[in-house]
């Protein structure tokens, strides 16, 4: 191989090791555009951004603007938007401050004043009827002495009232003491008028039926005693059987405990619950 050509091969070699530079400077020349590009946008022109403003404003501002109902940017025609707002709109501004409530109360509308929705109305009803009917329980209950015998509460559910089991009937049985008709025609007349539904739940302790019983076992010992205080509302005072339902739990839902005397005792009741129809 002649000396010219192996010159030749040289500057060949060397000209394709090279041709990446090419590339590489582009790239930083694309990079160093992309940044004068950026920084040129993050200074903001003041006096051109203001003259885009007005023209805007007096293109929306002309009778023959797309928004022909409008005012413009501003409250009347032609009004630019300054940085300082003027003494007056700066006046009304203070005394908005000043008086804070003035455009609350106008703008909240008053409840007092607003009529009430038939739901509304019916709740209401609703409430007044079951605290008149807790009144008058309670009242009948320390007139005949009877706290330790019957107690009443306002639930979530509604007037739940409880009977003691001793004041009803007598051990292990469902039949109701002559005793408590008496008690049991005063919650009738006072259930009589009720537009709502009465539950009745009979409730035993833990402890097994003895074998003499004529009942199989405390499920069925608290649900005849739950039917027969709905049987006296039914049969003897004839009220209306659509307003009624009940229930025997046997000792699944205790209130006192089960081990001691006191706990069971507190545990064998009906419970006779006037229920809510309508929750707030």
């Amino acid at each position: 191989m002649s000396r010219r050509s192996k010159r030749r091969a040289k500057r060949e070699t060397a000209d394709h090791r090279d041709r990446w530079m090419i590339t590489y400077a582009d790239l930083i020349t694309l990079l160093l555009i992309f940044f004068v590009i950026m920084y040129a946008m993050s200074n903001l022109d003041t006096g051109k951004y203001d003259v885009v403003t007005q023209s805007l404003q007096s293109t929306f501002n002309k009778s023959n603007s797309i928004l022909e109902l409008g005012n413009g940017l501003g409250d009347t025609p032609g009004q630019t938007i300054s940085k300082t707002p003027s003494a007056q709109v700066q006046g009304e501004s203070d005394d908005k401050q000043e008086n804070p409530a003035s455009d609350s109360e106008k703008d909240t509308p008053d409840d007092t004043n607003r009529p009430l929705t038939e739901r509304e109305e019916q709740f209401r009803t609703q409430e007044q009827e079951l605290q008149n009917l807790f009144n008058v329980i309670t009242q009948y209950i320390e007139d005949n002495k009877l706290e330790n015998q019957i107690y009443v509460a306002d639930k979530p559910q509604g007037i739940s009232i409880t009977l003691s089991d001793r004041f009803l009937f007598d051990q292990g049985q469902a039949a109701l003491k002559k005793d408590a008709a008496p008690t049991l025609s005063k919650l009738a007349s006072l259930f009589r008028n009720l537009q709502m539904v009465v539950s009745i739940e009979g409730h035993t302790d833990n402890v097994p039926i003895g074998a003499n019983s004529t009942y199989k076992d405390n499920w069925e010992l608290s649900g005849e005693r739950a039917l027969s205080i709905l049987r006296f509302f039914l049969d003897k005072e004839k009220l209306d059987p659509d307003h009624f339902q009940y229930a025997g739990y046997a000792d699944t839902r205790p209130t006192g405990d089960n081990k001691t005397p006191a706990g069971r005792q507190k545990n064998r009741r009906v419970e006779i619950t006037v229920l809510r129809q309508l929750q707030p």
